[in-house]
């Protein structure tokens, strides 16, 4: 082996570092039809979600009201897929909150294809019922009634009273237990039409956004100001958004999937209840998104719980785009104190790409399109190994590294094991300080760019021959 000249000969030194996989996602997939659940609040919507996907994706707590957005879920059922919408208890004539969370219903019965109406079987039909029965009656659309909570027999002979809702034959189902939910799908599926009533077509697949933050920094009120639409519920009360919410958005001639999740109260080990599994949906709708844009409260000094939230996009290695909100609020003197905040809060993302906005107002949010191009695409970057060596050699040569323990360790090659985020590779004849690393890292960003995205650096140290 030779040091520095392009030619590494032990393959098998680093050959496991160089997996890349171009993952495309879903760009080529067809439309799914849609199938929305509906009903008043606490009749076990989000149960039978998960009875119907075959796994614990909808946020279930024993009260009523958790659900509050219309969350879309793909499932499958012998062999067909098709796309489920979750969606917040409907009463009709409600106020506030709770009236903005039955407007989600409402577009989520206009937008699907079949609707499920779930009815509490150790209730009966109620007065709301009967209000969703005469909306669902005039929509034209195909409509599954759901007989929920049928956990015995003793029960069954209860459901015959709901065939007065007009809405056909009424199915009963356990979605705790499971019970009648294989029936129940096999209607599902004789139901759903083989392609969507409304489709939206993409040139290729959007890009996966994460709008992330702590809990009322105006996730939800961006999201509605992106699509144009009240897509999220928004409320004062902060952590209105519970489960993740994703929409196809358009921004600036491209089409991108945003995905607006429950704002980070507490530690997960800390978090109880819907709490907690909010935070792990949060948590995975960043590690399945490409780019995380983090939204921090301009008119508040910044947080713990922002920083936290920081760590978890660099700890997933996902492109980062910082959007300082409420920027409308921000008057002189907070700027100064922003920069000194920047300067000590921020230091472990000062490659981030950065954006003044104000969801309220629509303040210069066109500007997040570009910014996220350009972290996307420092995300994607791969260096030419020839390039990268030739770099790092006259780096080197100009400040090579510290010694440690009398001797000075070489470098010997370089290579870029991975994109997504750029990962490095040095081998060594011994071990680099942290510092030095950094060092790498700075000069690495002001030759080759990578801004918006993490840029991480592994050290592999040749062992002597002999030596085990």
């Amino acid at each position: 082996m030779t040091e520095l000249d392009g030619t590494w000969t032990d393959e098998s030194d680093w050959s496991s570092f160089t997996g890349d996989s171009d993952d495309d996602g879903d760009a080529g997939a067809p439309p799914q039809p849609v199938l929305a659940v509906v009903g008043r609040p606490n009749v076990g919507k989000s149960t039978l979600v998960n009875r119907i996907l075959g796994r614990r994706e909808a946020v279930v707590q024993d009260v009523p009201g958790v659900t509050r957005d219309r969350v879309a879920y793909d499932a499958l059922w012998n062999g067909k897929k098709f796309t489920v919408l979750d969606t917040g208890g409907w009463e009709p004539d409600a106020t506030g909150l709770q009236g903005a969370v039955a407007a989600q219903a409402e577009l989520a019965m206009a937008a699907a294809d079949v609707v499920m109406l779930v009815v509490d079987a150790t209730v009966g039909a109620t007065s709301t019922e009967e209000a969703v029965a005469k909306v669902l009656r005039r929509s034209k659309r195909p409509v599954i009634l759901v007989a929920n909570k049928v956990d015995d027999e003793r029960l069954l002979a209860e459901t015959a009273s709901l065939w007065s809702l007009g809405l056909g034959e009424p199915h009963p189902v356990s979605g705790l237990h499971g019970r009648g939910s294989g029936d129940l799908l096999d209607v599902v599926l004789s139901t759903l039409p083989d392609t969507p009533r409304d489709t939206f077509e993409a040139k290729s697949g959007p890009r996966r956004v994460a709008l992330v933050g702590k809990p009322n920094v105006g996730k939800s009120s961006l999201l509605n100001r992106l699509t144009g639409e009240d897509r999220s519920v928004v409320d004062p009360v902060a952590g209105t958004t519970v489960d993740p919410v994703d929409s196809l958005v358009e921004l600036d001639g491209d089409v991108w999937r945003f995905v607006d999740t429950a704002g980070l109260r507490k530690r997960v080990n800390f978090a109880s209840g819907a709490e907690y599994y909010a935070s792990l949906r949060t948590k995975a709708a960043i590690e399945s998104a490409e780019v995380a844009m983090v939204l921090l409260d301009a008119s508040e000094p910044i947080s713990e719980q922002d920083l936290r939230v920081l760590t978890m996009a660099v700890d997933a290695g996902r492109a980062i785009v910082l959007a300082f909100n409420k920027w409308d609020l921000v008057d002189e003197d907070r700027r100064h104190e922003m920069v000194r905040e920047l300067e000590r809060g921020l230091v472990r993302v000062p490659w981030a790409e950065k954006v003044n906005i104000s969801a309220l107002t629509g303040r210069a949010v066109r500007k997040l399109a570009p910014a996220l191009r350009t972290a996307l695409e420092s995300w994607d970057t791969r260096v030419p190994t020839g390039r990268l060596n030739s770099w790092l050699s006259d780096l080197i040569a100009a400040t090579p590294p510290p010694v440690r323990s009398g001797k000075q360790p070489k470098v010997l090659f370089a290579t870029q094991a991975a994109t997504r985020p750029p990962t490095f590779v040095l081998f060594t004849t011994g071990f680099l300080e942290a510092g030095y690393r950094r060092f790498i890292e700075r000069k690495l960003r002001e030759e080759f760019g990578f801004a918006g995205s993490p840029v991480r650096i592994s050290v592999r140290v040749r062992e002597k021959r002999g030596k085990k």
